[in-house]
């Protein structure tokens, strides 16, 4: 498709619409510890055979980043991040990455279309802090513009499409009403059908399921409907620093080990959810410390077999004699309502739950979801790696994909056998 019957409407450009939380809270770390790091992010659909060119345009795409350039944060996004509190009462946001955030200018973005593939290229480098503010902001630009063409091109009204999209939020909510003991956020940002939908979706979980619906990954709804804001940190954050330790040590994994430790330095037990597959599961609880898992609130799944995550972290609390029950697990991996009810549920009473719903909450209105991710991939003078649960979700270039595997499978095996008494 070359030619589209309509440009995007206009809307107001606020970047924290585009924004997940965590961008803000690894980005405060990011400028603190490593303020000149480059990093590059690159967008990769993993939907091979439904390019995202088809219904994309790129000078339409390109003016869209642009103004968002130009425009920066408002003043009225900025008041809003220094009134944030940690529980403590000391804010969230220090006055330096305030001040870095009110002057910010976005690193430039290269949009072209990939020969080999014919579907889009985008990519961006910068320092750490500015850069990783793109990722959810492109993505979400890239979903609102190919699903209003595609739109066009099929003759649909927007009413139409909300009025299914409504039908089916209908039901979700009416499961829920049923599910008080069922706590959920709204993780749906990068993937949503529009900023429109998403706002209207928001307003309605906010009105209609006080009790289940907790708070939302987007800091501008989190403001306009006075909701917690929600996030920790990415995948990025380990990949970043492991990609920074090889540089200096060779020694990846030990990347690892230090941003745990630096973030809950940060942060400490408030934002102290762990992310647990950027290296496999198995890694993680290979390195995670006894000292760790006692101090940390929690654990986020994002890939592989949920149940069977669930089950191996609550073996991991029992081993050191840690009631699962004072923990949280959030499952934030591909949920469906069904997925939500199965493993609600499955734990129930065994651990404490909470479910991170992103794509087919806020991308449910008849269509096919994209499915595509802009992740980190080169900082500083690496290339960095994710080793992800599912297989098909490793990322990095194969041959420093298998170093890490190789790495992450010596850890896991010293860490079994000091288990199992070997060096005793």
């Amino acid at each position: 498709m070359t030619e589209f019957l309509s440009q995007t409407p206009e809307r107001e450009i606020r970047l924290s619409e585009g924004l997940d939380y965590y961008k803000l809270t690894m980005g405060q770390l990011a400028l603190e510890r490593f303020p000149d790091t480059e990093v590059t992010f690159t967008m990769k659909n993993r939907a091979t055979e439904r390019p995202l060119s088809e219904y994309v345009n790129i000078p339409e795409l390109s003016a869209r980043f642009d103004e968002i350039r130009a425009t920066g944060f408002t003043p009225e996004e900025i008041a809003y991040f220094a009134g944030l509190k940690a529980q403590d009462g000391s804010a969230r946001f220090d006055e330096p990455y305030l001040d870095f955030l009110a002057d910010l200018k976005l690193s430039e973005v290269n949009i072209a279309t990939n020969p080999d593939t014919q579907d889009l290229s985008i990519s961006s480098t910068g320092p750490w802090a500015n850069v990783s503010l793109w990722e959810t902001i492109v993505m979400s630009e890239v979903n609102e513009q190919y699903y209003k063409n595609l739109m066009i091109e099929q003759g649909l009204t927007k009413e139409a499409v909300f009025a299914e999209g409504n039908r089916r939020l209908d039901e979700k909510i009416a499961i829920l009403k049923d599910r008080p003991d069922i706590k959920f956020s709204d993780f749906g940002t990068r993937r949503r059908f529009s900023a429109e939908w998403h706002d209207h979706v928001i307003g309605r979980l906010a009105t209609e399921l006080p009790e289940n619906f907790v708070g939302t990954s987007n800091p501008w709804f989190a403001y306009k409907y006075e909701l917690k804001p929600i996030g920790t940190y990415a995948h990025e954050m380990p990949m970043v620093y492991a990609a920074m330790q090889d540089s200096e040590t060779g020694t990846p994994m030990t990347g690892h080990t230090h941003m745990m430790k630096d973030w809950y330095e940060r942060y400490g037990e408030d934002l102290s959810i762990a992310l647990t597959d950027t290296f496999t599961s198995d890694f993680f609880f290979a390195d995670f410390t006894a000292e760790q898992a006692e101090a940390w609130r929690g654990l986020r799944h994002d890939s592989g077999d949920p149940i069977a995550f669930g089950e191996q972290a609550i073996a991991f609390y029992e081993q050191y004699n840690i009631d699962p029950t004072t923990k949280t697990i959030i499952f934030s991996d591909g949920l469906d309502i069904d997925t939500i009810v199965k493993l609600a549920d499955h734990f129930k009473g065994r651990v404490n739950l909470m479910f991170g719903w992103g794509t087919s909450l806020m991308n449910d209105l008849g269509f096919k979801a994209n499915n595509f991710v802009m992740k980190a991939t080169h900082a500083g003078e690496s290339d960095t790696v994710k080793l992800s649960d599912d297989e098909g979700k490793h990322t990095g270039p194969q041959s420093l994909v298998e170093r890490y595997q190789r790495d992450a499978a010596h850890q896991v095996l010293l860490a079994t056998a000091w288990q199992d008494g070997a060096f005793v």
